[in-house]
């Protein structure tokens, strides 16, 4: 017999257990029995009057489905609870995440692309492998909009089988054409022609070999061919009065000029709006190795491939999308886009022409604007000429049915490479899934099913503006409203040292709870939450120099992320594809990942130069830092999908809106803005109120639910006894009569007369079951054990039942916190987003500004009217919120 600890976690074998396991029956003896004697004959007669009514006693009369059903119990126990816990944690691996890696990000595969939809097949075969899918004749491929489409996915909360399929999804893209950098006179002589591709060599074998599959250009920019004076903004980021960054060239006269700017602090899109807003013509975009930390060739180290510093000829593609304005096609703003869609301009994309350069084009470009160099004065023209047509995207979907099938937790990341080979973003993300979903498979191909149903999805044409995520969450807005109860989001999972970790405030707890049980990725003695704190260890090679880093650097990179609350969990903002279900639709949501530091082997952010030997030799050697995603991520869905109550802290968030509404009043008051805010105030103290009941509330549902589950396991463990005895003796008995000693049922027919007997049962009972098992009781395996139970055996149903619907009222009321903050009219000039709590930065993108709303009437508008007008609609919001959670009524409800 085969030992378990030479199982490979995620294989599809069955477990064997070892011959010594007490749970087994003793196999069948090989001995033939001796010839009874006439008193021994009486005596087993007798024995077998006292089996067959102790049968009868403990299996006929309650059902008879009872005995078969234990039998196959202690055979193979199914994993649930702490169990199926740790055995998810053992599947992850570095090797399967390297060879995962190597699938995704050895090629180019840009959004409608066939190498795009070539790996949303293979995100396809690996959902259909792991989740057990027969893969259908044809390929499930749909168009969206049509009724296989939407039945796929309006299907889910209703289905008891896995499935999987690919949407597609039909938004204006853009790719590029002819694009040129010189340097000309004023009568247009030709000075310097850049060259706008980034060099390597087989030192780095795929960006050697694609180093200009993909030409380096700005995803949804506008094409144009301009000619200018340049003009230096350095980060170019938007002037804020209360900001520690100033916006360098806000009294500049930019019209007809060409802006300059630096990579850091906002999103890119947003440089080239405030540079069209200011009458610029053009803008160009370079990374700067001044932001690169303490890791540059100026203290000693050598650029990429041949060291860690940056290679000069790199360059950030991305899209310029506005995109704090809206986020997805931006031809079909709130509504999706299928292929015969009604299309407008859009409104979140730029008027004039962008490129994105290297450095050693900047700094080529920056002799025109140095005193006394012989091109001082000159002009530079930039050409951008796109292609601009509908383009069809897929995103890649599977399902995996839990018992309460109308609760829904949606985990996602985006598979569409960063314009060229995206080893760190997405597909060390990606890895980091597949690592998820192979220890989902295991634990399914073990009796395992989650409390929820978990949807996994594969988002393309992320790096165009979140547009797949976006596109589905428009197409099924309401029925994400309806089922979907968190959203867990990775994107990138590796491209430094330090652990990142952004959601809603009503998980950060859990965020932190659950990276505080994941081992340090590279240190035993410290955990994964530990990993916050790391700084990279590349501080520079030349010992007769002072390594130190521009303070304005430090300053861009704080504004790119929002400061942690006070559990260590910063806001979202935006910039992936969490932001559809949060600040649209009001869904809880989580992001994280490890990310560049000052002192890592440079992130070569959206280049070529973000490829598989990068990301294996510099950034996760061994995969260690992925496999610890993997398992936090991993962790977060089991919880969310099997906790019978969600793991949401409406306390902590009751505070957290307070504390921003502190930083509102600080905000007034430097500004001399006078708003009434003590109402609001008062407000949030009532919900906080209202939210501290509803822990009692939701402590004593919980505390119950353990009550009764202790109290069932005791009984079945002392009956299981019973049983084993009763079975021993049986076999005993067959044996005198020569009778083989019968083995417990085949899975198969487990599975099938599961399947035959659970449509009989209640909603409610089926959701019993799955409470019960994932609480910890392991006696009953089926829905058809539900119905063997007899007045005999005293199980109150009636009261689990009652304590159910309890539980999920408890549910319904903490799911309406985050879903409370969503106002139908959304946030002044960018309507799209709806969330008044938390909401990108206007002139961020990638970073949250909290009570955006409110906050932007006093920064921006300066407008005491509007001011007093936002801080009554958030109190009415509140107040709304502090009404549905209260827990006056669930005595009631629950009766």
């Amino acid at each position: 017999m085969a030992d378990e600890k030479a199982f490979r976690p995620g294989d599809p074998t069955i477990i064997k257990r070892k011959a010594d396991d007490e749970s087994l029956l003793p196999l069948p003896s090989q001995t033939p029995p001796s010839v009874p004697t006439k008193k021994n004959g009486i005596r087993k007669l007798l024995f077998i009057f006292v089996i067959f009514f102790s049968f009868c006693y403990f299996h006929v009369l309650p059902g008879s489905n009872k005995f078969n059903l234990d039998r196959k119990h202690h055979s193979r126990r199914p994993l649930f609870g702490k169990r199926a816990e740790e055995a998810l944690l053992t599947v992850p691996n570095g090797v399967d995440a390297i060879q995962a890696s190597r699938l995704f990000a050895t090629k180019p595969h840009m959004a409608g692309t066939p190498g795009d939809l070539d790996t949303a097949k293979d995100f396809l075969k690996l959902l259909q492998r792991e989740l057990g899918i027969s893969p259908p004749s044809s390929e499930p491929i749909f168009s969206a909009g049509s009724s296989e489409s939407q039945h796929a996915t309006r299907s889910i909360s209703t289905s008891r089988k896995a499935s999987a399929w690919i949407d597609t999804y039909y938004p204006i893209m853009n790719t590029p054409l002819e694009r040129n950098l010189q340097i000309v006179d004023g009568n247009g002589t030709l000075i310097f022609e850049a060259s706008l591709v980034e060099f390597s060599d087989s030192t780095d074998p795929e960006a050697g070999k694609y180093f200009d599959d993909v030409p380096t250009f700005h995803g949804l920019s506008r094409g144009g061919d301009v000619t200018g004076k340049l003009i230096d903004g350095n980060y170019c980021t938007h002037e804020v009065k209360f900001s520690k960054i100033i916006y360098i060239i806000s009294d500049v006269d930019l019209n007809g000029t060409i802006v300059l700017c630096r990579y850091g602090g906002i999103f890119r899109g947003l440089k080239v709006k405030g540079g069209q807003e200011l009458g610029a013509a053009a803008v160009l975009i370079y990374s700067d190795p001044q932001d690169d930390g303490t890791v540059t060739v100026e203290n000693g180290y050598l650029p990429y491939p041949y060291g860690p510093a940056r290679n000069p000829t790199s360059v950030q593609r991305g899209s310029v999308q506005y995109l704090s304005v809206y986020p997805g096609d931006p031809t079909t703003p709130g509504y999706p886009s299928y292929e015969n869609s009604t299309r407008t301009e859009g409104s979140n994309i730029p008027l004039i022409p962008s490129l994105p350069i290297s450095w050693s084009n900047a700094a080529v470009l920056f002799k025109t604007l140095t005193s006394g160099d012989t091109w001082e004065g000159k002009l530079v023209r930039l050409v951008n000429n796109v292609d601009t047509r509908v383009i069809p995207i897929w995103n890649t979907m599977g399902v995996i049915p839990g018992f309460i099938k109308n609760e829904v937790v949606v985990i996602g990341n985006h598979r569409d490479d960063s314009f060229v080979m995206g080893a760190a973003d997405p597909s060390s993300g990606t890895a980091s899934i597949h690592e998820v979903i192979r220890g989902l498979g295991h634990l399914l191909r073990h009796g395992w099913k989650p409390l929820r149903t978990i949807v996994i999805a594969s988002w393309d044409a992320e790096e165009y503006g979140l547009i797949g995520s976006t596109e589905w969450g428009e197409d099924f807005e309401d029925w994400i409203n309806d089922h979907v109860v968190a959203y867990l989001n990775l994107d990138s999972s590796v491209s430094g040292s330090r652990l990142g970790a952004s959601g809603s405030p009503l998980l950060a707890h859990f965020i932190r709870e659950t990276a505080q049980q994941i081992p340090h990725p590279t240190d035993e003695d410290r955990t994964l939450w530990d990993a916050r704190q790391d700084s990279g260890t590349l501080y520079g090679l030349l010992d007769n120099r002072t390594y130190e880093v521009n303070e304005e650097v430090i300053a861009i990179r704080e504004m790119e992320v929002a400061a942690g609350d006070s559990v260590g969990v910063s806001p979202l903002g935006s910039g992936s594809d969490y932001t559809v279900f949060l600040q649209r639709n009001g869904i809880p949501s989580t992001n994280g990942g490890f990310s560049s530091t000052l002192h890592d082997p440079v992130y070569h952010y959206h280049s070529v130069f973000d490829s598989e030997r990068w990301q294996e030799l510099y950034a996760d050697p061994g995969f260690h830092r992925h496999v610890a995603i993997a398992k936090h991520l991993g962790l977060q869905a089991l919880r969310l999908s099997t906790s019978p109550l969600l793991p949401f802290n409406t306390t902590h968030y009751a505070y957290e809106i307070e504390s921003y509404l502190d930083k509102v009043e600080s905000i007034a008051s430097q500004a001399s803005i006078d708003v009434n805010l003590k109402p609001l105030k008062k407000s949030i103290r009532n919900l906080q109120k209202s939210s501290i009941a509803l822990d009692k509330e939701r402590a004593k549902a919980q505390k119950e639910l353990q009550k009764l589950v202790k109290k069932w396991k005791k009984r079945h463990s002392r009956r299981r006894q019973v049983m084993l005895i009763i079975q021993k003796a049986l076999c005993k008995i067959k044996k005198v009569f020569k009778r083989e000693c019968s083995c417990p049922h085949k899975r198969a027919d487990l599975d099938k007369m599961a399947h035959d007997t659970h449509t009989q049962f209640e909603e409610d009972d089926e959701i019993l079951l799955g409470m019960m098992l994932h609480e910890g009781y392991d006696g009953d395996l089926h829905l058809a054990h539900l119905r063997s139970f007899h007045p005999h055996h005293k199980l109150p149903l009636k009261r689990l039942r009652k304590l159910v619907r309890r539980i999920q009222t408890v549910n319904t009321k903490a799911r309406t916190f985050e879903r409370g903050f969503i106002s139908e009219d959304g946030i002044k000039d960018r309507e799209w987003y709806k969330h008044l709590a938390v909401a990108p930065g206007k002139w961020l993108g990638y970073g949250a500004t909290t009570l955006p709303g409110l906050t932007e009437a006093i920064t921006f508008e300066k407008n005491v009217t509007l001011a007093q007008s936002e801080a009554d609609r958030l109190q009415h919001l509140i107040d709304n919120i502090a009404e549905n959670i209260s827990v006056e009524s669930i005595d009631h409800l629950t009766d």
